[in-house]
């Protein structure tokens, strides 16, 4: 694309969201989908656009994403990662507000794996005494 002026790549759980920023009016597209009707909750999309409004710059770029794996909370977390990676990539000068505030930190919390001869991760079988 002629006018893409960065990209950033975020992860969280078992999603991963890849962004390219473009100058604009602030429009998301999410897997070729309007953002309101992507993510419903305004909680999320408040979320996600949380690296424009640190280094006010709401409204000045539409964001192209292209989300695959997990849910909708854990894309919103991998394309807040991904935002806040491909803001420092167009300017160094946000790289402190963005860390300062988390948003370049990876959130590494993954689901425990369930455990052999157990329900699940942590929870056992009822037990019985009688």
């Amino acid at each position: 694309m002629a006018n893409e002026l960065t990209k950033g790549t975020g992860r969280r759980k078992t999603a991963v969201a890849h962004i390219r920023l473009i100058a604009g009016e602030g429009k998301w597209t999410i897997n070729g989908v309007d953002a309101e009707r992507y993510i419903p909750s305004e909680s999320l999309r408040a979320y996600i656009n949380q690296p424009f409004a640190m280094t006010d710059l709401v409204g000045k770029y539409d964001v192209l994403v292209s989300a695959k794996g997990g849910g909708i909370a854990g894309q919103a977390g991998a394309m807040r990662h991904a935002l806040a990676r491909a803001l420092c990539a167009l300017d160094a000068s946000y790289r402190e507000v963005l860390k300062k505030a988390g948003c370049l930190t990876r959130d590494s919390r993954m689901k425990e794996r369930k455990k052999p001869g157990q329900r699940g991760a942590r929870a056992r079988f009822q037990f019985s005494k009688r």
